[in-house]
């Protein structure tokens, strides 16, 4: 792993623990054991990296989408949920709920990135909803997109909630997400 790489995955890992504004260079540079300069030699400014980790993310996404191509809409919204798992089992939230608290605070380029990697992600459910319509696994009666929206604001609040709640509330309730959309098609 490069220099730069490192810098981004510390700086991911940073914000989404303690939060975009709860971390500085000196942090950074700690961490990935180089000092402050180095840190912006790479990365000039804060913004610079809060966008290269936003980048990091949406590479990761377009990544999933390319190996899940050929693949049911059922295995799709499997690998939805085991993002979030992922991000829950490494006692972090995921990036769009870390950076969405701190959303008036930033700049105004983070606030662009950071609504195009939603957009990504949401084009990506919606699509998935849509084709497991088309499949006959899923059945909804709201826009495939109204539920791509339900089904991320789940898993948004689903991953820091279930800090707090009995063990085991995260998994029934992924898997009730997941019922719910094919129980509804098997009562066609």
């Amino acid at each position: 792993m490069t220099t730069r790489d490192s810098i981004i995955v510390t700086a991911d890992r940073l914000i989404r623990e303690k939060g975009y504004n709860a971390f500085s260079f000196v942090d950074i540079a700690a961490v990935v054991g180089i000092k402050k300069p180095s840190v912006h030699h790479h990365f000039p400014r804060k913004t610079d990296l809060g966008i290269a980790v936003i980048n990091d993310h949406i590479e990761k996404l377009f990544a999933v989408q390319q190996k899940l191509q050929q693949k049911s809409a059922l295995e799709k919204l499997d690998q939805f949920f085991a993002i979030y798992a992922k991000v829950k089992a490494q006692n972090q939230i995921c990036l769009v709920g870390s950076l969405s608290t701190d959303f008036n605070t930033l700049e105004p380029e983070i606030q662009q990135q950071l609504k195009a990697f939603s957009g990504l992600m949401l084009e990506w459910v919606t699509g998935f909803l849509e084709q497991g319509q088309e499949e006959g696994l899923f059945r909804f009666t709201e826009p495939a997109r109204t539920k791509a929206v339900l089904l991320i604001a789940a898993m948004v609040a689903l991953v820091p909630l279930s800090r707090l709640t009995k063990e085991g509330d995260f998994e029934r309730a992924t898997h009730t997400l997941k019922q719910e959309l094919i129980q509804s098609s098997d009562t066609k």
